[in-house]
């Protein structure tokens, strides 16, 4: 058995390199595994992410090439052509290239002191007596052991080492499954703002997008329960009566699917000598998706753990579980209200969704939120609006439109 750092990160993404760069930079020597041969390849996510949330953990203003856009706001389409439009004051959302990001990521955490081994797919974990000890990892040469006072499992949402941890894993009911495109020659687009379709022929349980790219190209994907993401794209791109407008000319340069866990968290993330942040923890946004931004949080409370743990030099759950109550403290108010949202959105019709997003016109909710800069802590931003009469009159047909369609 061969022992190559005190810790062991499992998968190289923004969330896994986000982590070394953390646990590095408390003097900690740190490995990260990646199964790929290039890091931030291929890309799974949109990179649609908070400005304010990036600058909360310190990674912004991001270098030039990074951010392909930023956004201050949106147009909401309903399956019957309404649009709700959402004008912000100034940018709030930024669309970063997910390979330069986890590029930059990476560097960050190789400057702290971090190695990083491509090519090392981790298949399992060395445990002893119950005790994580280290991984099994698969590379070129063949199989190793790799032995680690602990194990940061950011391997993403195959969650494959859960199981072995003796982890409840993440709930299957939960998932969507995404196609995300990256496209050129798009029509009739405003470069300020982000497209939503809603609908259940479209996107059932989830929503359509286009995002725009300073450089006239976008990001075009869709997540859905069911059916198949490539044809649903196509149907999109070609058929929906409003975003083939824009699409029907578009051509594909690129495409990748992927799962979305919309869930919320799983009970327990740590165990003895192991733990577990991002996709593979659930650490996700249950109503637009986005784990990015909850992934480098979780990942930043785990170094902090971590940190304590170092010094006692004790690695067993009892001393890790500050890692899950620390998450919850962060996230579990939040990730509750979005469940509670994710639920309302499930259960409307075409229909009430079209009578939702008028309501929001007529009630003026675009004037009521126009200040808004906090599109992560959904829980917290529902709490400051309910200040504004706008706001509570929406929530209130909302609830009227949710007992209907749930009598």
């Amino acid at each position: 058995m061969k022992q190559v750092s005190d810790a062991v990160v499992v998968g190289a993404g923004p969330v896994g390199c986000f982590a070394a760069l953390n646990i590095a930079k408390l003097g900690v020597e740190t490995t990260v595994f990646e199964e790929h041969s290039e890091i931030g390849v291929p890309s799974h996510c949109a990179g649609h992410i908070s400005i304010r949330s990036l600058r909360n953990l310190e990674l912004f203003p991001l270098p030039k090439e990074i951010v392909e856009n930023t956004f201050s706001a949106a147009n909401f389409h309903s399956p019957l052509g309404t649009v709700f439009t959402m004008r912000l004051k100034h940018p709030v959302t930024c669309a970063i290239n997910r390979k330069l990001f986890d590029k930059y990521l990476a560097q960050r955490a190789e400057d702290a002191g971090a190695r990083f081994k491509l090519n090392s797919r981790v298949n399992s974990l060395l445990i002893n007596e119950g005790f994580v000890k280290g991984v099994n990892v698969e590379q070129a040469r063949g199989m190793e052991s790799v032995a680690a006072r602990i194990v940061i499992d950011a391997e993403g949402i195959s969650s494959r080492l859960l199981r072995d941890a003796g982890l409840v894993m993440l709930h299957r009911e939960g998932l969507v499954f995404a196609v995300e495109a990256e496209v050129e020659n798009v029509r009739d687009i405003e470069t300020d703002r982000v497209e939503v379709y809603l609908g259940k022929e479209y996107a059932a349980g989830f929503y359509a997008w286009i995002i725009p790219k300073r450089d006239g190209t976008a990001k075009v994907g869709l997540a859905a329960k069911t059916g198949n993401p490539k044809e649903l794209l196509r149907k999109l791109m070609f058929k929906h009566p409003f975003a083939s407008k824009k699409l029907r000319q578009a051509r594909i340069n690129s495409v990748a699917y992927h799962p979305i866990t919309l869930g919320g968290p799983i009970i327990k993330a740590c165990a003895d000598g192991f733990l577990a942040v991002g996709d593979v923890a659930s650490q996700v946004k249950p109503t637009t998706g986005g784990g990015v931004i909850f992934g480098l949080t979780c990942a930043q409370i785990a170094s902090e753990t971590l940190a304590e743990a170092f010094r006692r030099n004790d690695m067993r759950s009892s001393v890790l579980q500050q890692y899950d109550k620390r998450c919850r403290d962060k996230l579990g108010f939040d990730i509750a209200v979005m469940l509670r949202l994710r639920q309302f959105l499930d259960s409307l019709s075409d229909e009430k969704i079209d009578q939702a997003l008028r309501v929001c016109r007529t009630f003026g909710l675009d004037k009521a939120l126009q200040d808004t800069d906090e599109i992560d802590f959904q829980g917290k931003l529902l709490l400051q609006s309910l200040r504004k009469p706008a706001t509570v009159a929406s929530l209130a047909y909302f609830l009227f439109l949710y007992l209907s369609a749930n009598p």
